[in-house]
């Protein structure tokens, strides 16, 4: 029986890191709530008209980029300290400070763009049809969340990190028949540079259909062998098999909905106490994005216990295919120590927060294995 078990300090670390993190996003929550209450029941009306004096849809676009760069300035510091300084405190980043603004600015200029787009279609959709402007605005979200999907390998990916096809032919051949083994078409195998910007691994099927592609950072090419490596992808090659993205493209599906839905009764219920001309009101669009962070909020438990059970069947899929679970357990611990991950986090924590199982359990299903494997072998 296998007894590797990550490091006892990495492990003192890792609690320390987790706990740091929760309270800063507790933080982060009080905040961004208490901005967005202000600004539903607070009548900013003539800020927002000094501000954005055009008509809809076009206010709204106006709003939203108000709305971003604000919320960056105000959550500035959590945000440097979050996403630079902490990292660097636990020796998880390697990224300089000109590099971390230049990704951030990146980041902030895509999700403007993207919800530039999204919200003068939605406010152009309640202004034209207003009975079913969460129907059309469900089906415009969904089609955008596929079609960043597909553009992430090939065009989100290499904003913030340099990709080239592996260089290591034997693995490539090695890696390519496994994902073959698992009957899934993918065009080629790239090294993802991280060790620029960080110290932790990982590997991923990034796309869908021809952008299909396996992707290796080269922090896990360096300190991994190719059956620990093998393991890695075995895992999201089980996602692939198991239908996991098409599932959880039908969950975003009924989350969007749902949120859209809710959104439409909540506005049309506040048009007349908090004094909005009509559901398209500029002033309503805080209420809007509440709703679904709110709705998001409550059903994230439900989420993550989805998702910890899609992740289970991956592993599954993994050590049946590689049929390797020593190497499965020594990538899982390595992995664990390097990503400085809670071996096994308070359950609580782990039920309502974590959408991927503790280390603990899938090193437990990996030994079940190998006792079914003994087993069968003495029968």
């Amino acid at each position: 029986m296998i007894t590797i078990s990550p490091d006892t300090k990495r492990q003192k670390l890792a609690t320390r890191y987790a706990l740091i993190r929760r309270w800063l996003v507790a933080i982060q929550i009080i905040l961004v709530l208490a901005i967005f209450l202000i600004l539903v029941f607070v009548d900013i009306s003539p800020v927002l008209h000094m501000l954005a004096p055009v008509d809809q849809p076009w206010a709204s676009a106006v709003y939203f980029i108000e709305l971003i760069i604000a919320l960056n300035i105000l959550m500035l510091p959590l945000m440097y300290y979050e996403g630079f300084v902490l990292p660097h405190r636990f020796n998880l980043s390697t990224q300089s400070l000109r590099s971390w603004i230049t990704d951030s600015i990146k980041a902030s200029a895509l999700i403007l763009l993207v919800g530039e787009v999204i919200l003068i279609v939605i406010y152009t959709l309640l202004l034209h049809v207003p009975n079913v402007w969460w129907l059309w605005a469900s089906m415009l979200v969904l089609a955008v969340s596929v079609l960043v999907s597909m553009l992430t390998p090939t065009a989100i990916i290499p904003l913030f990190y340099g990709i080239k096809p592996l260089n290591d032919e034997g693995l490539k051949k090695r890696l390519s028949a496994l994902a073959t083994k698992a009957q899934t078409r993918v065009s080629n195998v790239y090294t993802m540079n991280v060790s620029s910007k960080s110290t932790t691994a990982n590997a991923m099927l990034a796309g869908i259909g021809r952008t299909r592609r396996i992707i290796l950072t080269d922090t896990l090419l360096d300190n991994y062998s190719p059956d620990e490596i093998e393991a890695v992808l075995a895992h999201e090659l089980g996602h692939n098999i198991h239908r996991d993205i098409p599932k959880l493209l039908a969950i975003n599906a009924f989350i969007i909905v749902a949120g859209f839905g809710m959104a439409d009764i909540m506005l049309r219920a506040c048009v007349i106490p908090l004094g909005y001309t009509g559901i398209a009101d500029v002033r309503g669009m805080p209420l809007m994005i509440l709703m679904f962070g709110a709705f998001s909020f409550f059903i994230s438990p439900a989420l993550n216990a989805i998702s910890r059970g899609m992740e289970m069947n991956a592993d599954i899929t993994a050590l049946e295919l590689t049929r390797n679970p020593q190497a499965f357990i020594s990538a899982m611990t390595k992995l664990t120590d390097q990503n400085l991950s809670e071996a096994q986090p308070n359950r609580i924590f782990e039920v309502l927060f974590h959408d991927h199982p503790a280390y603990i359990r899938r090193v437990e299903l990996a030994q079940h294995f190998i006792q079914k494997d003994e087993k069968e072998m003495h029968h």
